[in-house]
């Protein structure tokens, strides 16, 4: 049974638990599913916010490595949410990153035989698996090279249509449509097995059903932009403590995900070194230098420490950019979330310096924070939501509002090939 399933079954409003098992904090939102009283479809209502530190020792670079210490802080983190909220919810879905995700669209070319027919379900269909075909191949092969093992068992978790010519013309839903050239791109986001089972496991010892499991930088290109459409292009850059998570959305469409292990505790460690202090001591350095909390002196020290790692970030994000080799021009509109992006640094490094020369931009990109209220499918009925940092686990919620509706030809093909390619 998929979400949507779940929302249209339920006779009262359902609640759902988003859960964003991060390296630094685990987040956990509860939010009801209702009508949307400002336009059509649905919306969702927070009711419920809370968070728990992970342990050193409970993930490293965005995967879970103890998974024992990351259920009991799931289960913190769930308990402030539910005492919150008020109700207790079984249903869950559970963002995914990490250097091992990966997220591209594959796009396919083919001529039909017979132009003048019009395309049905079953050719929409055996187009669309040609694509995820292509795709799987695709990244088993490189995380093949990455890991050194050439059977690493790999699972797709999310897939979208992104574009569909016809003759050169741009097409929402090709079924019906006549034409000999076709072309359709579908972005996928693939991660392997074991990082999935390490979820399923932690949604299995919570007691919870999983209903989903999402890559965290395709959940946060699609909760922004949402009124703008097929129009809207950004760079989305999600700075967790762990990892830095990159997604580039083009005309509305999610053009592939890219992960590096650089996050906040780079930069901690950085200071622990410098400070000549505990990592724990240098953490809360580093938060009250992001607040503005230090004397001139400390802050100065702190500052030039932070530069350094934050100019290594930096070739992070220009590598991680020039790898999008088949995008002729990027999105000049960088969006920060995620709590590392708090330091002042990373937006001044993005800000101060001509890295960007050396890719395809048109001019230099302008650069900004992510607001929660920009996630206009989500409500905060808590008010404790106050920064870019919880847009993740905004943004998961937002999937489980996904704007196909059930009735969409797309959609259910789309969640088909989810299905027959998870199993």
């Amino acid at each position: 049974m998929g979400v949507l399933d779940k929302i249209k079954k339920q006779p009262k409003a359902p609640h759902f638990l988003a859960l964003d098992i991060g390296t630094e904090f685990v987040k956990a939102l509860i939010f009801k599913v209702e009508p949307n009283p400002e336009g059509s479809g649905e919306r969702g209502v927070i009711v419920g916010t809370g968070r728990q530190r992970q342990r050193l020792g409970d993930m490293n670079g965005g995967a879970v490595t103890d998974i024992s210490g990351v259920v009991e802080n799931c289960l913190r983190a769930i308990e402030r949410a539910e005492d919150m909220a008020g109700v207790s919810p079984t249903d869950v879905i559970i963002g995914i990153a990490g250097e091992l995700v990966k997220g591209a669209t594959t796009t396919v070319h083919y001529e039909r035989l017979r132009p003048k027919a019009q395309i049905d379900l079953p050719e929409l269909k055996n187009i669309v698996e040609r694509v995820q075909e292509k795709a799987f191949d695709h990244v088993r092969k490189q995380l093949a090279w990455e890991t050194g093992y050439e059977e690493i068992d790999v699972k797709l978790v999310n897939a979208s249509i992104t574009d569909v010519k016809i003759d050169g013309y741009k097409v929402t839903n090709p079924l019906g449509f006549q034409g000999k050239e076709v072309s359709v791109g579908v972005f996928n986001a693939f991660a392997p097995l074991v990082h999935l089972g390490a979820l399923q496991t932690i949604a299995g010892d919570l007691g919870l059903d999983l209903i989903s499991i999402a890559a965290e930088p395709y959940a946060v290109a699609r909760c922004v932009g949402v009124d703008e459409a097929q129009e809207f292009s950004a760079i989305f850059i999600d700075i967790g403590g762990g990892t830095s998570d990159i997604a580039v959305v083009r005309n509305g469409g999610v053009e592939g995900t890219k992960m590096f292990a650089i996050g906040g505790r780079s930069f901690t460690k950085r200071l622990a070194q410098v400070l000549n202090t505990t990592f724990a001591d240098a953490e809360k350095i580093k938060i009250a230098y992001s607040q503005g909390k230090l004397t001139k002196d400390s802050e100065k020290t702190v500052g030039e420490a932070l530069m350094e790692d934050a100019e290594v970030w930096l070739s992070g994000v220009e590598l991680s950019l020039s790898e999008f080799s088949d995008i002729d021009l990027l999105p000049s509109k960088i969006l920060l979330c995620g709590g590392g992006s708090a330091l002042p640094e990373i937006k001044d490094v993005l800000e101060g310096s001509d890295w960007y020369k050396d890719l395809p931009f048109a001019h230099k990109p302008k650069v900004r924070f992510i607001k929660p209220e920009e996630v206009t499918t989500i409500v905060d009925e808590t008010e404790t939501i106050k920064d870019q940092q919880d847009v993740t686990p905004m943004a998961l919620a937002n999937l489980v509002l996904d704007q196909e509706e059930e009735g969409d030809t797309i959609g259910k093909i789309m969640r088909k090939v989810v299905k027959a390619f998870s199993a």
